[in-house]
């Protein structure tokens, strides 16, 4: 990909990175929502719950499809009118903009499925015979664009594999489910990551939620950043050690926590806590923004407390190596106690992992759920990461990992500054491949989300309980396999539409 280039400490760098070489502390250019926004945002969530009320007061007589369903006689509603009330009277309004699906894989360019709406329900039907839109691809994980040039990268290696290896094996790790693609695979993550061993799963979202209830228990203590990912929140739920909250990537809020629960100690008792870990995500999901680690790390130090990494977007994305939010901040992996990560974004796969001290792997071999009980991961995806992970080290494939790294990095300082540019609110950090734009009222989710589908766009959309009620965003995600043509054009549509729907909050007040 052509790129203009500037000079820059004696060194040629391409004209897009010139922000991302700027000094700044990662997660500190969060933007404040506008008093417009704040206050069209509250309003439109009241007429939409005052219109959703009064039409389940009247609904019932007209047998509304939205409205709530009597169960039969003698029988509990499994759910109450009063739980599923946003489901029925604000996610239906504008479901045209989620659960999209798709067809192909999910490369830059894609293909979104038609659906309709049916007489007999509320619920969005894929047409007959089906129809697809092709669409500029603006929301998947594929950081380094596997899903586009897979036949001539990781093709090959895996369609081997699956004349040797069974799709599924039918059995646990602690069973029958361990081959020497997993070894193979746990040996070359530990490898990567400066570790002593890894153990690996079959779903990111269970490696989280089954490793933190193995390690944290009663006596403990988790202290997990106010925006972690809902697979640490429900991990830590499931555990029995007791959870505070800290200030998001706020060092100082981090420090106050640690001091007040080892001075306090545990509830009732005031006994010193058993352990005591702190949770924290490499890039996070929602915000785009970039962990302040060095800083955590050394709270962490004076505190004696393990830190438990969350690196699902940031290994394979982040550093210039490709080795993640350790690598990027500087970071010895040491200094990390506990190392997750996932195989679904950078590495076209699916899975996690957990990488730590040999005695650490050891144990979670043997108490964890998430290698005792759940099938283990396919043998066939264990090669495509193991593939994946070769490129990017420079083991197979020449310079493409290296430039996969380097068009990741250039696409996504070209967006974001582009998007800055023409005034949006953005939240994260140059480096980030996740970019979030504030849409804020809830009529502009779909708006937005509909305008873009109508230029060739497939984007995400998020509002709440994903978000803060007033806080609702669409999520970029951009790829290595982005063209700068690609990116142009979206950045062109996506002036128009931010122009239309008034999303201009960094220029006006009211958009």
């Amino acid at each position: 990909m052509a790129t203009q280039t500037v000079t820059m400490n004696g060194k040629t760098a391409p004209l897009e990175d010139q922000r991302s070489h700027e000094k700044h502390e990662p997660g500190t250019n969060g933007v404040p929502i506008t008093w417009f926004a704040a206050y069209s945002t509250y309003v439109g969530y009241a007429i939409l719950i005052f219109l959703g009320r009064f039409r389940d007061l009247v609904g019932g007589f007209f047998n509304e499809r939205a409205a709530p369903q009597k169960p039969p006689k003698g029988i509990a509603p499994l759910v109450f009118s009063s739980e599923n009330f946003y489901t029925r009277r604000l996610y239906y309004r504008v479901q045209e903009a989620f659960n999209r699906p798709v067809k192909g894989p999910p490369g830059a360019h894609i293909d979104v499925v038609h659906r309709e709406a049916h007489a007999d329900d509320c619920i969005l039907h894929v047409k007959s015979p089906m129809e697809t839109t092709r669409c500029l691809n603006l929301g998947s994980y594929n950081y380094l664009g596997f899903a586009d040039d897979w036949k001539d990268t990781c093709g090959g290696d895996v369609l081997e594999a699956l004349e040797k290896w069974p799709v599924g094996l039918a059995s646990a790790r602690m069973d029958m489910g361990t081959t020497a693609l997993h070894t193979e695979l746990e040996a070359l993550v530990a490898k990567f990551l400066g570790k002593e061993d890894c153990l690996v799963y079959n779903m990111g979202f269970a490696t989280n939620a089954t490793t933190i209830p193995a390690l944290a228990g009663a006596g403990d203590l988790i202290i997990s950043d106010a925006l972690n990912h809902t697979s640490i929140v429900n991990g830590a739920r499931s555990s029995a050690a007791k959870t505070r909250v800290f200030a998001h990537n706020c060092e100082k809020s981090l420090e106050k926590v640690l001091r007040e629960a080892i001075s306090m100690g545990q509830p009732r008792t005031r006994r010193p806590w058993n352990k005591i870990f702190v949770a924290v995500e490499g890039i996070y999901s929602m915000e785009g923004e970039i962990c302040n680690l060095k800083a955590i790390v050394e709270v962490c130090k004076k505190y004696k407390a393990y830190l438990y990494l969350d690196e699902a977007h940031s290994i394979g994305a982040m550093g210039k190596t490709g080795r993640g939010i350790t690598e990027y901040c500087g970071v010895d992996t040491k200094d990390v106690n506990i190392m997750m990560g996932t195989f679904t974004k950078s590495f076209g796969g699916m899975g996690g992992y957990i990488a730590a001290d040999k005695s650490v792997i050891d144990y979670l071999r043997i108490s964890c759920s998430g290698s005792m009980y759940h099938n283990a991961m396919s043998p066939v995806v264990c090669q495509q990461v193991i593939t994946a992970f070769q490129i990017i080290m420079g083991d197979k494939c020449g310079k493409v990992g290296k430039e996969k790294l380097d068009d990741l990095r250039n696409n996504s300082n070209y967006f974001r500054r582009e998007l800055e540019k023409m005034g949006l609110h953005t939240y994260g950090d140059y480096d980030s491949p996740i970019i979030p734009v504030l849409l804020y009222n809830p009529t502009k989710i779909l708006a937005f989300s509909r305008e873009c589908y109508k230029r060739g766009l497939a984007v995400v959309v998020v509002g709440f309980p994903a978000t803060s009620v007033v806080l609702s965003r669409s999520r970029f995600c951009v790829s290595a396999g982005h063209t700068r043509a690609d990116l142009e054009a979206a950045v062109k549509d996506i002036a128009e539409i931010a122009k239309m729907l008034k999303l201009r909050y960094a220029k006006s007040s009211f958009g």
